[in-house]
């Protein structure tokens, strides 16, 4: 007997056929078999013509979906199609959470077996774990299938009805989607928030204590906390705009800070209150996908997407779980491997009485039963893992995290005291000063999390002096510090993800993709580790709040996610949800369709204008953002024209002050200055502000034909709109220049390229160090650098710029250098162009670690170039070319396929007798 094993990912194949051994051929679907048509070149010739055709989906027919195979899948489906028919039995092992169950449901309805079906999960590829399953196997969980398909069809509508306004009002090319479009808003909302902020300033007094011989320590540290029985204000008394919010606290400033100082000199300071209580900190619940996602980005720097990455080969390599999961809990299996290990490792003493069990599941959660744990009855060590770089640190951190949750408590004490005094001015004060100290680490001897703020970490104490209420001290140290109010922190990856968790909204699994989509889209970008949204995002954000505000709710994304959980859970009709969402319930409870139908005229030019003041407007244009502003000139129609300038794309929108725009609009797009006659031609010379920087130019000769073009050249990187003189600008334009002849009698010419300074003799091209070169090299110099091999863009090792000490993923010794294209940091493996905010001088090491990351999460460069890129093109086209002859019945809808496979419903009732 021969049975046919079915798995999502080529990677886990060996393993699992490894631990089958004879009798079972193990393949992959390699991912997701078919989907909705992505343009209508897919969609089936049966379906075309039909007004609902576009969308893939049959809004008049139950919202029947069209499937198509996916181009690059024919050849599995074919393959897969040719195993089956030497197979007495299927089995689908597709992964455990929805998007699984979905994929195994396709996979049954388009190879139709005629043999009998299992549906087989586990959440580790392990021998135990798969021959457990294979005893444990199941029917197709419709449930989950329709859950998924809903959601699909959901997301097809929002974005296939929703994009086309944003390209006819905002941009072409962009697009909306149900939870992409809720996340860009938050990053938005944010930023909004930041330009809104105005910063207050409030001070307080630091001081010193001494609480004399024979404590230990002797001094501690302590600020004030009330004047006069009222809380001094601090930074939580202001709102964003620079407002108290309260009239209960003392809100004192640099005058009466110093005052109150002076009146304190030299006045006895009483301990007031002693407080001590224990300290008891229990461990953290084993990681689920967010909370690893956090935690690796706060750790290790990891976006959410190489996380992920990262930890899709453990779980294919048979190291950890499936790391798709929102539960916390951990299987009796598991509990005993750490506990085991915790006797082992760290003593008895660690190890409690009882095993931890942790609950709590979080809602909208996908369907995998058990927390991210290191694989298997026992658990390997990170030093038994042998392994190295990115999957190294996670492994490591997975399997910290898992042994900690078993561990002990950590216990200790923690201590509050209060000192008051009397300023000689009349004021009553107390200071306070808190401390920890920790005897039983506990859990912590193993694994501490990580913070998005500065807050203190759990393993950290501050001891305090053994002091007694009435006891006199000593300032040893007092005076009055000031302190200003921060705008709220930007989003970052890590922070985004929680706060969409604890907004409910979307699927954890899916938030890696969901960030990725909003920066492809140009909606954001990073800065640093910091999500900045762009302008174009303002806009695409305004039209959706004035137009499709339920769509965009919060509440409304998070209450659909709870609708899909029902759905999965065979609690609610997949039907019944999808013609809420598309025609709408109740008065105030309007669908898609009717908003699409009933949008009035948008503005388009007020959705991309943003007031800055003054007469200044930010505006999203076609090609980026750019403020416009006076100076007014007038046209030749008698209109007022604004002057415009270019706004740099990494300037983040709460920088765009009305001090900046007038700064941008000092040197405008398009500005143009004359210079003076060329000496030679007689023609009027000018530089201008161009969309890509400043060049020079000279005015055509008068009788000019229009496919004339005039000569320009760009400034060197040392030169100035402003400063330069004619006599540069006429040397500048006999680029490229003529430097003389090489050995075979081709001209050699200097030119100034978009990669910078380079010489040309036919199609050879060489490098040149500096732009001043173009204009000073020799015909004997050129010769000579032309008689040496070519380099193909490698000059001689220059010496690095600075040093940043060892990557903490490849251990080597990372440098910043100076290279063809700019500066650069580099580990020996990897090269990592700095950004445009970034500085050679003030580069910190951490800073350099983030850009390898990113640049090492992207994988080794891709060769090939134009060629590559010119198969790929033919190949695509063949595609296209092929997906219109393909036969209707590739693409049959899900109701007309369910009459020659078993039906959905009745999948699961007559599976029995088709898979037992």
């Amino acid at each position: 007997m021969t049975s046919l094993v079915i798995v999502e990912s080529p990677n886990k194949v060996r393993s699992i056929a490894g631990y089958l051994g004879d009798g079972y051929v193990v393949d992959a679907s390699v991912g997701h078999i078919r989907d909705l048509p992505r343009g209508a070149d897919e969609v089936p010739a049966a379906f075309k013509g039909e007004p609902w055709a576009r969308l893939g989906v049959n809004i008049d027919d139950d919202f029947e979906p069209v499937y198509v195979v996916s181009a690059d899948k024919k050849s599995q489906i074919t393959k897969l199609k040719k195993l089956l028919k030497s197979a007495d039995e299927l089995i689908l092992a597709t992964d455990e959470d929805r998007e699984g169950e979905a994929i195994a449901w396709h996979l049954l309805d388009e190879l139709k077996p005629k043999v009998p079906v299992k549906r087989i999960v586990f959440n580790e590829i392990t021998k135990d774990a798969i021959l457990r399953a294979m005893e444990n196997p199941r029917d197709v969980d419709m449930d989950l299938v329709d859950a998924q398909e809903t959601r699909r069809i959901l997301d097809r509508l929002y974005g296939y009805e929703v994009s086309p306004v944003l390209w006819k009002k905002v941009m072409s090319g962009l697009s909306a989607g149900r939870v992409q479009s809720v996340a860009t808003r938050l990053v938005v909302e944010r930023e909004r928030n930041r330009m809104e902020f105005a910063m207050a300033s409030y001070w307080d007094l630091e001081a010193t204590f001494d609480a004399g011989e024979g404590h230990d320590p002797r001094e501690f540290p302590a600020k004030l906390s009330t004047v006069d029985g009222l809380r001094v204000a601090n930074g939580s008394n202001f709102d964003n705009g620079g407002s108290l919010t309260s009239d209960k606290v003392v809100h004192l400033d640099e005058i009466a800070a110093s005052a109150l100082a002076d009146g304190l000199h030299d006045q006895p300071f009483t301990v007031s209150s002693v407080e001590s209580k224990p300290y008891t900190r229990k461990p953290y619940a084993p990681f689920r996908t967010t909370t690893m996602q956090q935690e690796a980005s706060r750790k290790f720097g990891f976006g959410a997407a190489r996380t992920m990455q990262v930890a899709q080969r453990l779980y294919e390599n048979g190291l950890i779980t499936y790391m798709r999961t929102d539960s916390i809990t951990l299987s009796q299996t598991a509990i005993r491997a750490a506990r085991s290990q915790v006797t082992e490792l760290y003593g008895k003493e660690y190890l409690p009485e009882k095993p931890r069990v942790y609950t709590g599941k979080v809602k909208n959660a996908q369907e995998a039963h058990e927390a991210i744990r290191p694989a298997g009855e026992t658990f390997k060590t990170p030093q038994q893992a042998k392994l190295s770089g990115d999957e190294a640190r996670l492994y490591d951190l997975i399997w910290k995290r898992t042994v900690a949750s078993q561990m002990r408590d950590a216990v200790g004490d923690q201590v509050a005291i209060r000192v008051g005094a009397r300023a000689s001015s009349g004021e009553d004060v107390q200071f306070a000063s808190s401390g920890r100290t920790i005897t039983f680490y506990g859990f912590l001897k193993a694994y501490v999390e990580s913070t998005d703020d500065d807050a203190t970490g759990d393993d950290q104490q501050t001891k305090l002096p053994n002091l007694t209420e009435g006891q006199t001290v000593t300032a040893a140290d007092l005076g009055q510090a000031g302190h200003q109010t921060k705008a709220r922190a930007r989003f970052t990856e890590a922070t985004l993800i929680k706060e969409l968790e604890e907004r409910e909204i979307g699927r954890p699994s899916t938030y890696a993709s969901i960030i990725g989509t909003i920066q492809n889209r140009g909606y954001v970008y990073k800065k640093g580790t910091a999500l900045v949204p762009a302008w174009v995002a303002f806009s695409v954000i305004r039209l959706l709040e004035q137009h499709f505000g339920r769509l965009i709710e919060y509440s409304f994304t998070a209450e659909l996610e709870s609708v899909l959980d029902e759905v999965a859970g065979g609690r609610e009709a997949r039907l019944h949800v999808l013609q809420n969402f598309w025609a709408g319930q109740g008065e105030n409870n309007t669908g898609l369709k009717l908003l699409i139908q009933n949008l009035p005229d948008i503005d388009a030019r007020g959705l991309a204008t943003f007031p800055l003041g003054d007469d200044v407007n930010l505006r999203v244009g076609r090609y980026g953002p750019y403020v416009e502003g006076p100076p007014f000139s007038t046209d030749d129609d008698g209109k007022q024209v604004p002057t415009r300038g270019n706004v740099p794309e990494d300037l983040p929108p709460d920088e765009l002050t009305l001090e900046k725009a007038r700064e941008l609009l000092a040197t405008p797009a398009g500005m143009e200055k004359e210079l003076g006659s060329h000496p030679e031609t007689g023609l009027m010379v000018t530089v201008r502000n161009g969309r890509y920087g400043p060049f020079v130019t000279e005015a055509l000769p008068e009788g000019a034909k229009k496919a004339d073009k005039p000569r320009t050249a760009s400034l060197f990187q040392t030169m100035s709109l402003e400063l330069i003189t004619l006599d540069e600008a006429v040397t500048l334009l006999t680029l490229p220049r003529v430097v003389g002849t090489g050995v075979d009698g081709v001209d050699i010419t200097a030119q100034n390229g978009r990669y910078g300074p380079y010489l040309k003799m036919g199609t050879d091209s060489r490098s040149l160090e500096k732009e001043e070169e173009l204009l000073t090299i020799t015909e004997e110099r050129a010769r000579e650098i032309y008689s040496q091999p070519k380099t193909y863009g490698r000059r001689a090792a220059k010496p690095p710029l600075k040093e940043l000490g060892e990557d903490p993923v490849s251990g080597t010794p990372v440098v910043a250098k100076d290279g063809r294209f700019g500066a650069y940091v580099t580990d020996g493996e990897y090269n990592a162009t700095l950004r445009k905010d970034d500085d050679v001088e003030t580069l910190t090491p951490e800073r350099a670690y983030e850009l390898l990351a990113e640049r090492r999460a992207k994988g080794p460069a891709k060769k090939g170039g134009k060629k590559t890129a010119k198969k790929t093109t033919k190949k695509a086209g063949a595609k296209k070319t092929g997906a219109k002859k393909a036969p209707a019945k590739k693409a049959a809808t899900k109701k007309t396929a369910a009459k020659k496979a078993p039906a959905k419903k009745a999948a699961t009732k007559k599976a029995p007798t088709k898979t037992s």
